[in-house]
């Protein structure tokens, strides 16, 4: 994710959910949930198997664990034109159909156990292949979003009324009464966005962590006050009674928690400073950056690519 991903995001998730909002005001309610619900019992499926490969390698016996199965040119019409090769474990084929199950016994009851099941790998699975790339990218990202969410929840009812009426499992439900069987018990909503686009962030300072200096600990307090920001949502949303925006909370939290850590240990520019990309690549980009048509800078920024790309097949 680049500095300018992170200054649109905040745009691209209000048109989706406006457009989401839109939808559910001009189409039939149950119609839609029932198109999202089957998209994300696919995707869903996909996200189970991935999630829960480990242990359902770990309980196999170790011959089955490589054993792998191929379909040559696979097509599929009016989707999949050009034949593709499929292939699988044993371990992904068995996680898949147990998924499979499990997702369709979801579409079927909607129970809020197996929402929250989704919900959970869906996190797991966006925290673990989506990369900020920089510190300060995720900083840009969390700001935009802070209000991005205050507006949406305060301002408007759209974020409401969407989380509302979206029966899919975009969100993790807790039942606000000691009756988990009653069919029509008030839930407290926590959405997905408020899990993942936070744990990126502890994602990447984990990272710098275990990269630069293991002994720092900064993931135990980003996490600290990921945990302190949630916290306080909860108490705040109990005692006023009304819906909050959980990154008006978290957000200050974690970006607050790493910023005194790193002023306290006299290192808050390293630590803000802090990139994934290698040196190599950081040059080539600043070279094109600077380009602006001149000839010659243009050709200083092909050699930096191409020295990139020399030292990428040298290794």
């Amino acid at each position: 994710m680049t500095r300018k991903d992170a200054l649109k995001f905040p745009l691209i998730g209000s048109a989706v959910l406006v457009g989401l909002f839109c939808l559910f005001k001009f189409l039939p309610k149950d119609l839609v949930n029932a198109v999202l619900t089957a998209y994300f019992v696919l995707l869903g499926t996909f996200a189970i198997t991935a999630a829960t490969l480990p242990m359902v390698e770990a309980v196999l016996p170790r011959k089955l664990r490589t054993r792998s199965f191929e379909l040559k040119k696979f097509s599929i019409p009016y989707i999949c034109k050009d034949p593709i090769d499929l292939s699988a474990t044993v371990p992904e084929l068995i996680g898949g159909l147990l998924s499979l199950a499990f997702c369709c016994w979801y579409y079927a009851k909607k129970h809020w156990l197996a929402n929250n099941v989704l919900g959970i790998c869906f996190s797991v699975e966006g925290i673990e292949h989506l990369s900020l790339g920089s510190i300060q990218t995720g900083a840009i990202l969390l700001s935009g979003l802070f209000f991005y969410d205050i507006f949406w929840v305060f301002c408007t009812p759209v974020m409401v009324t969407v989380a509302k009426s979206f029966d899919a499992p975009i969100k993790l439900l807790f039942p606000r009464v000691l009756d988990l069987a009653e069919a029509k018990a008030p839930f407290s909503m926590l959405g997905l966005g408020d899990i993942v686009i936070p744990g990126i962030f502890v994602a990447i300072v984990l990272r710098y962590d275990a990269k630069q200096n293991p002994r720092s600990k900064y993931f135990y307090s980003v996490f600290a006050g990921y945990v302190g920001g949630l916290a306080t949502t909860i108490v705040v949303m109990n005692v006023f009674e009304a819906a909050q925006p959980a990154l008006l909370y978290i957000v200050p939290a974690v970006l607050g928690a790493v910023s005194l850590h790193a002023l306290f240990q006299g290192n808050f520019k390293q630590v803000f400073d802090y990139t994934e990309d290698s040196q190599e690549q950081i040059d080539a980009d600043k070279a094109l950056e600077t380009a602006n048509g001149d000839k010659s800078l243009l050709q200083t920024a092909a050699e930096a690519v191409g020295l990139v790309s020399e030292k990428k097949k040298a290794t």
